[in-house]
């Protein structure tokens, strides 16, 4: 038998329904207050909307929010001197559920332009209020004069509508907290949330405690909790240091003052603002997770949303505004959303252009904020090879004198000395005497000192067109060496390959033009930063253990230095105690000595000084 086709739509039973809002409408309960203050505040707009389109005469009202914590009758009233609703409004909108007005205003009101600060008056959102409270009771009038009606309804979906009595335009809320709920009946946890999601709120909101004193009924104070106008709406122009300083101690409770600042208004297509600021890091070691708010039109929607700010800046501190977005916004949507993309990626560019401008016009006091933004920006340039084309300009090279250059001064100003070449520290003590050979040939050097350059000089290599990066210890350059060693160096080679304990020791002998130095030991660039590398992993504790590294050490014998020549002249016992002594003298200058080593350089000197 052929089934008949049957077409329909699908009904949901309240009693089924009620128990889900309940439980499951958001992730965290105390949302239920922004999604009613929310509506509150779209009440508002919509009236001003009708009044900016001469539909209206408000007679120069003022308009704000009332939010009331009743906590000996158990109620939380958010009251509002908006639109309001008729019997017939109210009847559309909250008895038929997910029913949104702010669609039907929009289409009627706004040319299809949804970009417009409505957020959706009455939908979904209003039944949060049933995640915390037993029964909620709505009192509202419409501003067109019609009678003001009164709505009940409690948990389980039941309703009574009727004629109310109601003092001007607009709709009151009153939420009858639960007694499982208790907790959103005190006034810290009511200020707290209104702070956290409703502090930039477009419309004024003032919150007041009610309550009973000497059996007679007292109100405290309503006090303001909102800045209907942030930072981040005003034009840059307008705003001063001690604007931007202000505004990031009042959102971040940061005692320390942010390093600087970006503020971003991007027109259509993106339409999105805020201000995102670099904070003052103390230590290499302090924790620099960010703080990035992420607000829908004003309305706090979330955390550390780090799906808008790529993963190499969350180190930022800041609010964005992305009024393109929905209020109840999701990862997986953020996660695949092609308008997050595009911020994503004006949000990095914006970050570019403040440190070019900070470098090309306040170099002085960029070069001061170098060493806070150091590893920043070379992690960045690292992650993010558009980022480094934008900035390559205006990354700094710390020198040993503390002064800064750009790696294009850099090697412009050593042309002469070292063609293409950057010689760094990564330990100005343990590598003074290197130090100290090349600065008295004229050749600067940088300092990179920290772990994560061991990757960025790498980068930049593989970045840049034939810059090569050497740490001083890593070989001898040209500008160093005098004239080749001409004498037979058969029997040096010897001693300091005995002296040493290595047979496979290279041995270089060379004429240098610093006498002074009788020898140095060197380690390739290449081993050496594959060493770095495999003891970066280890320290990462993923319980890797590094390989052992083939011994690449090579020692230059100085043959110009008079202790060298000296040494020629020694009897082969003598001969063989110094020898010992300098080689220990040199390998103390590429590492820590182990206890072995330590041991037999404290031989050799006793026993060379014994001879002597």
């Amino acid at each position: 038998m052929q089934s008949a086709n049957k077409k329909g739509g699908i009904s949901v039973q309240t009693e089924h329904i009620f128990p889900i809002i309940k439980k499951w409408l958001y992730s965290e309960k105390d949302i239920f207050l922004r999604e009613i203050v929310s509506n509150a505040a779209d009440a508002v707009t919509k009236l001003k909307r009708l009044e900016s389109l001469g539909q209206y005469d408000s007679k120069g009202e003022s308009y704000r929010l009332e939010v009331i914590l009743d906590p000996d009758a158990k109620t939380l009233t958010v009251s509002d001197n908006g639109i309001g609703m008729t019997e017939e409004e109210l009847d559309r909108y909250l008895c038929q559920i997910a029913l949104s007005g702010a669609l039907e205003f929009v289409q009627k009101y706004e040319d299809g332009n949804q970009n417009n600060g409505i957020i959706g008056h009455f939908g979904l959102g209003f039944y949060s209020s049933f995640m915390v409270s037993d029964t909620v009771e709505v009192i509202t009038a419409s501003y067109t004069g019609a009678p003001a009606v009164h709505w009940v309804c409690t948990s389980d979906g039941s309703f009574e509508m009727s004629a109310a009595e109601r003092e001007g335009h607009g709709t009151s809320v009153i939420m009858h907290i639960s007694d499982e709920e208790a907790e959103f009946l005190k006034e810290s946890t009511v200020r707290e949330i209104l702070n956290k999601y409703c502090s930039f709120m477009p419309v004024e909101i003032y919150f007041s405690v009610s309550g009973k004193e000497d059996d007679k009924e007292a109100e405290a104070e309503a006090t303001p909790v909102n800045d209907t106008t942030p930072l981040w709406l005003k034009s840059p122009s307008e705003c001063t240091p001690e604007d931007y300083k202000a505004f990031y101690r009042k959102v971040f409770s940061d005692y320390k003052e942010p390093l600087f600042w970006i503020h971003i208004n991007a027109d259509y297509p993106l339409n999105f603002k805020g201000i995102l600021y670099f904070p003052k890091i103390d230590t290499r070691f302090e924790p620099i997770e960010g703080q990035v708010k992420l607000y829908y039109n004003q309305v706090f929607v979330a955390d550390n949303i780090k799906e808008v700010i790529p993963e190499y800046l969350l180190m930022l501190k800041g609010v964005l505004d992305c009024p393109e977005l929905p209020l109840n916004v999701s990862r997986s949507y953020l996660q695949n959303n092609a308008y997050i993309t595009k911020v994503s990626a004006h949000i990095v560019k914006k970050v570019a252009d403040k440190l070019n401008s900070l470098c090309n016009t306040e170099r002085e006091e960029y070069e001061k904020l170098w060493s806070d933004i150091r590893v920043f920006t070379e992690y960045t340039c690292m992650r993010d090879r558009k980022f480094y084309d934008r900035v390559k300009d205006s990354l700094l090279l710390e020198l040993t004198n503390g002064s800064h250059v750009t790696l294009t001064e850099y090697l412009e100003s050593a042309k002469e000395t070292n063609e293409n070449t950057v010689y760094y520290t990564t330990d100005k003590a343990m590598q003074a005497q290197y130090i100290s050979m090349f600065e008295a040939q004229g050749i600067r050097v940088a300092v990179l000192d920290q772990p994560i350059e061991v990757q960025f000089v790498s980068t930049l290599e593989s970045y840049s067109d034939g810059v090569k990066f050497l740490r001083i210890d890593a070989d001898i350059a040209g500008a160093l060496k005098g004239e080749e060693a001409v004498a037979d160096g058969e029997a040096l080679t010897a001693l300091f390959k005995k002296a040493s304990g290595e047979e496979n020791l290279t041995v270089e002998l060379l004429s240098l033009k610093d006498e002074s130095v009788p020898l140095l030991l060197t380690v390739s660039e290449e081993a050496r930063r594959m060493e770095d590398m495999m003891k970066y992993f280890a320290a990462a504790g993923n319980g890797f253990t590094p390989p052992p590294m083939p011994n690449d050490l090579k020692l230059t014998v100085n043959t110009a230095s008079p202790l060298i020549r000296k040494l020629t002249e020694m009897s082969a016992e003598k001969q063989e105690a110094a020898a010992t002594y300098l080689y220990r003298s040199a390998l103390l200058s590429q590492k820590k000595l182990t206890a072995e080593e330590l041991q037999s350089f404290l031989a050799a000197g006793y026993g060379l000084l014994e001879l002597l």
